[in-house]
């Protein structure tokens, strides 16, 4: 991190601050300042990600690479380096999922590494409970800095109730810079100020995650006030609050408690800050300060992006009551210093001499992109522990992408437009193909019409060049979730598009739900901003992808759909697909065998009213996915292996699917 850079940019987000304060010092009467440093939903990213960047609004695009563990360990101790201050480096949750490292080390790695990176707290994310409790609780005991969640009660559950390192809060003692964890407040000195992390989880997360064991999650709000004001009782008057709930959420948190100076957040993926000129979107205010219930105090809400591009830096002041009086900072984009001019990333397309100065000197001048090497020791440690097991599982080449493929949760994020991610149109137009192929559609006994993907299940763009078959199973699908086939009519399919938009409109909140489609198209139309909107048109393709031809769909109509398990029950707000199957379905699960493709009959789900969670019953049995398994589960990538393979070339649709107007 370029420390010129750094300090004029704090300088100038502290003087638009609500308040300031001369004050430098971290003595007595003379107030409290802290440094946090802070990433999140790094979802196992060990490697850089292919990215690009433009050199202004309009300017040229440049392709590159962000980030990775080793840079973002680079950014962080440059940033130790250059603060004398006291200093918390803290990971908003969700470190697991999201690339092949995962799929082949699950916990492990992430524990290895993510220990060499001087952490102080992790909060624990929904993709922490992707495996199950046991697998949680080994990574937890095995990594040198506690996860906390303090709206979790896991006593009931054998295998986190023993845990020492699962906590639901940590304090730091600090003698000016020097720091210290204490288990008590009476276990710190006269001369030392105490600033407690707490940690706040999904509410909801059972109707997120699929192994949360016995633990039980309780109100977010409620919870953290109730732990807020017993630190305040003891004397504690410094609060960070560390979660993994969302922007939209955290703002929420902020406005209905008191005493929260700050929250650290992730869960939404927001890179805050306006990225406009870099071609990344303006995604909100960064260090934003939001009054809190007594409408007196102020809490500032910070959050770092995604997939380990970015960190941000946050300062903070306090005064000697503990009150705050400001926060200013950043996030800082980490890029690598190989730049090309196209995304197929030839040699012919690298940038050298005058036009790679261009670009060095356009990143030198801006204060939310900067170049950082690698950590050396951190990516020798990869490539020779981690990385030929991964060369290996990537399998075949089944085709080819002439450009980079984007992928974006939600429309206009991200700095895209109205119709938002290409690859999960992509996605769900493969497996209406694979539906309807001989094999699979023997044992469906029907036609598929229409694709659905939630946005959340797709991890990753498509890079231009070679995609092989680890592309699909290990990265950009890689929940290894087996594919459901059911009828619903027009007016359920209309409802779960409406219901699921509507819980991405707010600013800042968790798009993992958003509704992508294939087979089918729609417009979205906003009425109140922010706040929800209805379906303004909606056809069904009776063509092919290359001749489509739409007609509208009728709400009375019933439509035969294909969509992953997690979704078809109803999982992350999709109720009205779990709501249409409560008393009956016609619902058929389909995995691969040593011979060929299984359907599993599942006659209805039920629903759980205190944790808002859906259960399958099935007519006989179950498909059997655990490790002892016979059954290969995975049919949602091996879906859109069987279509990449088919068409070779992997270009985006030939038309739109999605389309979102929003409110001006």
């Amino acid at each position: 991190m370029k420390l010129q850079k750094t300090v004029i940019a704090v300088a100038l987000l502290a003087a638009l601050s609500a308040c300031s304060n001369d004050d430098d010092t971290n003595q007595g009467d003379k107030g409290f300042n802290l440094t946090i440093a802070h990433i999140n939903d790094t979802h196992s990213n060990f490697d850089p990600v292919k990215s690009s960047f433009t050199m202004g609004k309009d300017g040229e695009v440049v392709f590159n690479e962000f980030g990775g563990y080793p840079r973002l360990l680079e950014a962080a101790n440059e940033i130790k380096e250059e603060t004398s201050q006291p200093l918390l480096f803290l990971h908003g949750g969700d470190a697991w999922q999201g690339t092949a490292y995962f799929k082949l080390n699950e916990g492990t790695a992430n524990a290895d590494l993510l220990s060499q990176m001087g952490l102080d707290a992790m909060a624990l994310g929904n993709h922490e409970f992707d495996l199950d409790t046991s697998k949680l609780a080994s990574f937890i005991d095995s990594v040198n800095f506690p996860l906390l969640a303090n709206n979790m009660d896991a006593g009931l559950d054998s295998a986190l109730s023993g845990s020492t390192n699962l906590k639901p809060y940590q304090l730091f003692a600090f003698d000016g810079a020097t720091k210290r964890t204490i288990s008590e407040v009476t276990e710190a000195n006269d001369n030392e100020q105490i600033v407690a992390v707490i940690g706040v989880v999904l509410e909801d997360m059972p109707t997120i995650a699929t192994g949360t064991g016995d633990v039980k999650f309780e109100n977010e709000i409620a919870f953290t006030q109730v732990t807020v004001n017993a630190l305040k009782a003891q004397g504690v008057n410094k609060i960070v609050v560390l979660s993994h709930i969302g922007n939209a959420r955290d703002i929420a948190l902020a406005e209905g408690t008191t005493d929260i100076d700050v929250i650290v957040g992730g869960h939404s993926h927001t890179l805050l800050g306006d990225f406009t000129d870099l071609g990344h979107g303006d995604n909100g205010v960064y260090a934003q300060l939001v009054k809190q219930k007594d409408e007196v105090g102020q809490t500032c809400i910070v959050q770092a992006g995604q997939y380990a591009q970015a960190i941000g830096k946050v300062d903070v002041k306090f005064d000697s009551e503990g009150e705050l009086l400001s926060c200013a900072g950043q996030n800082t984009l980490l890029t690598n210093e190989e730049f090309y001019n196209d995304g197929k990333r030839e040699e012919s397309d690298l940038l050298t001499g005058a036009d790679h100065e261009k670009v060095a000197s356009f990143i030198d001048e801006n204060v939310l992109i900067d170049d950082v090497e690698e950590n050396n020791d951190m990516r020798v440690h990869i490539d020779a522990t981690y990385k030929p097991a991964l060369e290996e599982a990537y399998g075949e080449v089944v085709a080819n992408a002439p450009q980079e493929i984007n992928h974006e949760r939600r429309p206009g994020d991200g700095g895209t437009d109205k119709h938002g991610s290409d690859v999960a149109p992509l996605i769900a137009e493969g497996m209406v193909y694979w539906a309807n192929q001989t094999d699979v559609n023997s044992v469906i006994g029907k036609k598929v019409q229409i694709g659905l993907v939630g946005a959340g299940g797709v991890r990753t763009d498509i890079a231009s060049g070679e995609f092989r078959e680890g592309h699909a199973s290990l990265e950009l699908l890689p929940f290894s979730n087996y594919l459901s086939v059911l009828t619903i009519n027009g007016e359920v399919l209309t409802e779960l598009l409406t219901s699921t938009i509507d819980a991405t409109l707010p600013v800042g909140s968790h798009a993992g739900k958003f509704p992508y489609v294939g087979g089918m198209r729609y417009t979205f139309t906003e009425e109140v901003k922010n706040t929800s909107g209805n379906i303004s048109s909606i056809d069904i393709n009776t063509g092919t992808e290359t001749e489509p031809r739409w007609e509208p769909i009728s709400s009375a109509t019933d439509y035969v759909v294909i969509v992953n398990n997690y979704n078809a029950s109803g999982n992350d707000g999709w109720n009205a697909l779990g709501d249409a199957q409560l008393q009956a379905t016609d619902r058929v699960d389909l995995v691969k065998t040593s011979t060929g493709y299984k359907a599993y009959k599942v006659d209805h789900l039920t629903y759980n009213s205190t944790e808002n969670t859906y259960s399958v019953v099935y007519a006989d049995s179950a498909p059997s996915c655990d490790d002892n398994g016979t059954d290969i589960c995975n049919t949602d990538a091996l879906s859109f292996i069987d279509y990449a393979e088919e068409k070779v070339v992997l270009e985006s649709l030939p038309f739109e699917s999605t389309t979102v107007i929003y409110k001006d």
